[in-house]
């Protein structure tokens, strides 16, 4: 029985002993079947183009940036421009172009390795498919803002409008996604580029203001007019910087059931109309009850 078992594990260390020795001899035929000459060559050969590549890449990126900065120094120097897009705008256009040529160095990189970068790409377009469908609406926003910022159709401070939102306010910031508006409540609204249609900018020019104060029309309506004006005058020359043009008195208008009102008009810069028109109706009431007039306050409309 001994003799057996010690036979069993002599044949087993054999053929372990001659497996190995397949393998080793296996390997060592592979290793003497390599062409090292011509390896050599190769690896030298990859090795410059991708020392070349790298050359090339740094150059094209050293003369992209510098071109793109430049251009954007220009842009800051033109007048009545915001600095807050031009960063923007700067921001976008430089890593769009480092993204562009990240792109051609990995594909150039990885076809001189030898690596099928047509799979890739193919497998790489399926993928982007799918993730495109899911970013659709990021996209958007992305598409949006920049034309936004590009078109110039709002800045920083401007005071708009945007119908389809039924928000208006203060221009907070201007994002490649997103705009941020401050209603004069306080509310501070974060709005999505694509969510915005139609923007109504009220910052682009001289406001018209619009003060009407009503009279008794029974009372000396020209001795008010009298009044109104020499008011217009003094207050004209304390806010002549910001009014443009005016103020006018319009006249004696009539705002329904049987309210009366004597009206001027004014154009002001852009931002200091709620001032001006709450000065100037604060003036008129003022003036107009101390010379013993009486303002109505019944309804203007019928209800």
């Amino acid at each position: 029985m001994q003799v057996l078992l010690t036979a069993t594990t002599d044949s087993s260390s054999l053929d372990l002993a001659q497996e190995a020795t397949k393998k080793l001899n296996a390997f060592q035929r592979f290793w003497q079947k390599i062409d090292w000459d011509s390896l050599s060559l190769v690896i030298i050969e990859k090795s410059l183009y991708l020392i070349l590549l790298l050359i090339i890449f740094l150059l094209f990126s050293r003369i992209g940036k510098r071109i793109i900065n430049h251009a954007y120094k220009t842009y800051l120097q033109r007048s009545n421009l915001s600095e807050s897009r031009a960063k923007t705008i700067h921001t976008i256009i430089r890593n769009l172009f480092q993204y562009t040529l990240y792109f051609f160095f990995i594909y150039a990189f990885l076809s001189i390795i030898g690596v099928p970068v047509g799979s890739l790409l193919a497998g790489a377009g399926i993928l982007g498919v799918a993730i495109g469908l899911g970013a659709q609406g990021f996209m958007n926003d992305i598409i949006t803002g920049f034309f936004i910022l590009l078109e110039k159709q709002m800045d920083v401070g401007d005071y708009i409008q945007l119908s389809n939102l039924n928000i208006e306010g203060t221009v907070i910031s201007v994002g490649i996604r997103t705009v941020q508006v401050k209603s004069s409540n306080g509310t501070l609204h974060f709005i999505p580029n694509r969510n915005i249609t139609t923007i109504s900018n009220l910052s682009r020019g001289n406001m018209q203001v619009i003060v009407d104060v009503r009279i008794n029309p029974e009372e000396d309506v020209k001795k008010c007019t009298t009044l109104i004006e020499e008011l217009n005058l003094n207050l004209a020359a304390t806010y002549q910087e910001v009014i443009q043009t005016g103020p006018t008195l319009f006249g004696l208008v009539d705002l329904g059931n049987s309210n009366f009102a004597l009206r001027t008009i004014m154009y002001v810069t852009n931002g200091q109309q709620h001032l001006i028109k709450e000065t100037f109706l604060a003036a008129y009431v003022k003036e107009l009850t101390a010379a013993g007039f009486t303002i109505p306050n019944t309804p203007i409309a019928k209800i």
